[in-house]
């Protein structure tokens, strides 16, 4: 029977052995560890009281309440700049006078027109100018005259008719004078009651309504060349420099009363149906780090408009601006306040997960995860409000640390 070197062989195959030795154990520890499993690193959140505010934050843009714009009437000059930006002035104050050259001319053209229109009324209402009524009223005069001379042959002519002293055809022509003296006399008299038709009474009434018109325009071109402050308030524009051309309608002035101030808040559509009047708002301005203006919602949307890529509603308040801080047209951040609770548990909002329908946290209890349902109630963009489940002081687990995902049960160990 042959014998096998046995110990030889594993002699000289020490090596292996230990390498199949080792690497069998590791294989072995790896299973332990897996069955047994290291605990997950979590931050955690300690649930305590205080207070909550739900805020819709948003933009929105500061607005004059009394405010006024002067343009300019007409093409001309700037003749004088009486105020500077920033300037605050008082009711009927002189601010920026425009050159009246080119309105004066206008008015003194127009009165031209008015007084040519006053005489044609004149004419119209006494039956033309003077010399034409003189005229008319001698022509009047002789046919008259030749009318009686005309009625008295025709009277004596008729009467030596009867006698056999007049012919027929005397009689008939004196008769024919008599009818023509007539109608002289009714088409005069006629004219001199009626001088003119209606068409020309219209256009002479048209006429004079309009230079008056021009008048007035001419004059109120001529007051707007001086303007003037309409109430006390603050200079907050002025494009406009001593000596330099306007055109009609360019902006030369922009006043407002600064000491109240509308601020005009753009709030998203999805948060419309939260707002309620009377609701806080609170105004930041980047140009002013740390001011706070207070304010409260006047009035709800209603209406959505397109606002760039939004769909907003616009709410606005007023706020006090005593110090003139606030400037029209500039762009300001806006919180406005649509629910507030005082002494209240809070937990982060990354802490609280939905599933099956109903809200629920992690415990952080002895080392593991235990899922507990809870109630919420409002919320801000870090925090929520919990009404049930939890009770102060309690360890919520927020996140793991090494991506795994947080189960019931899971061991775990808090890390800041």
């Amino acid at each position: 029977m042959p014998i096998t070197d046995q110990g030889g062989f594993f002699a000289r195959n020490r090596w292996f052995v230990w390498t199949a030795g080792i690497a069998a154990a590791i294989l072995l520890l790896a299973a332990f560890m897996s069955l047994r499993g290291d605990p997950v690193p979590v931050r955690v959140a300690t649930i305590e009281r205080g207070n909550i505010r739900s805020i819709i934050s948003t933009n929105g843009k500061v607005e004059p309440i009394n405010n006024f714009e002067a343009h300019a009437p007409i093409g001309t000059s700037v003749k004088r700049v009486l105020v500077k930006e920033g300037d605050h002035v008082k009711k009927g104050q002189l601010m920026v006078q425009l050159n009246a050259a080119e309105a004066r001319d206008q008015i003194a053209r127009a009165m031209s027109q008015i007084r040519a229109s006053e005489a044609d009324t004149s004419a119209v209402q006494s039956g033309g100018n003077r010399e034409e009524v003189l005229t008319l009223q001698a022509q009047l005069t002789k046919a008259r005259a030749e009318r009686d001379t005309a009625q008295r042959n025709f009277g004596a002519l008729q009467r030596l008719q009867q006698t056999g002293a007049a012919s027929p055809g005397e009689v008939k022509n004196a008769q024919d004078q008599l009818a023509r003296g007539d109608a002289d006399v009714k088409l005069l008299e006629q004219k001199q009651k009626e001088r003119y038709s209606r068409p020309e009474v219209a256009r002479v009434q048209a006429q004079s309504a309009q230079a008056q018109a021009a008048y007035a325009a001419a004059h109120d071109v001529l007051r707007q060349l001086e303007v003037r402050a309409p109430f006390a308030g603050e200079v907050y524009s002025l494009p406009v420099r001593e000596g330099t051309w306007v055109n009609p309608g360019d902006l030369i002035l922009q006043e407002a009363d600064l000491s109240k101030v509308l601020v005009r808040a753009f709030v998203d559509e999805p948060d419309i149906g939260h707002l309620a009047p009377g609701n806080p708002i609170e105004v930041i301005w980047d140009s002013i780090p740390g001011r706070l203006w207070h304010c409260a919602v006047n009035s709800i949307p209603s209406t959505v408009k397109l606002r760039g890529t939004r769909n907003i509603g616009e709410t606005t308040c007023i706020v006090d601006n005593n110090d003139f801080k606030l400037l029209p047209n500039v762009n300001v951040g806006i919180s406005i306040v649509t629910a507030e609770h005082q002494n209240v548990l809070k937990a982060p909002r990354e802490a609280i997960r939905q599933g099956d329908g109903s809200s629920f946290v992690f415990l952080v209890s002895d080392g593991q995860l235990r899922r507990q349902p809870v109630r919420t109630s409002i919320s801000n963009l870090t925090q929520v409000e919990v009404t049930s489940g939890l009770q102060e002081n309690a360890k919520v687990a927020i996140s793991s640390t090494n991506t795994k995902p947080l189960k019931e049960g899971l061991q775990v160990k808090v890390v800041q």
